[in-house]
């Protein structure tokens, strides 16, 4: 049994391990990529599966070896993972109708058609 509870301690630390690690490419992410597009993704939706990870982790822990289960928890990770992609979403059609370019090499533009479709209704 013992054995066992070690098992878990060292994976559900790895889950937060790993969460850690996603949320730092995340930041190296946002400072390194080329336009304010690409920094959302990295900002929403990266950031978002990191912290996740740390707080699913965090929960994990405290209910299966502290016998605690933490209301707040659950409502953060359920508050993180609602907003924050709404939030990167919302953000990058709030530049784009503003008139920010798109980065030079830039292969896609979806939001154009579907405004030029929005715009002959």
């Amino acid at each position: 049994m013992e054995m066992i509870s070690k098992l878990g301690e060292l994976l559900l630390g790895l889950v937060i391990l790993f969460g850690s690690l996603i949320s730092a490419l995340s930041a190296f992410g946002l400072i390194r990529l080329p336009d304010v597009y690409l920094r959302s993704h990295a900002a929403t939706k990266s950031a978002t599966l990191g912290v996740l990870l740390i707080l699913i982790g965090t929960f994990l822990y405290f209910m299966f070896y502290l016998e605690h289960s933490s209301a707040k928890l659950l409502l953060g990770i359920v508050f993180v993972f609602i907003t924050a992609p709404v939030a990167g979403h919302l953000n990058g059609r709030a530049a784009y109708r503003s008139g920010v370019a798109l980065w030079v090499d830039s292969t896609q533009d979806d939001l154009k058609d579907a405004l030029k479709k929005e715009q002959r209704m």
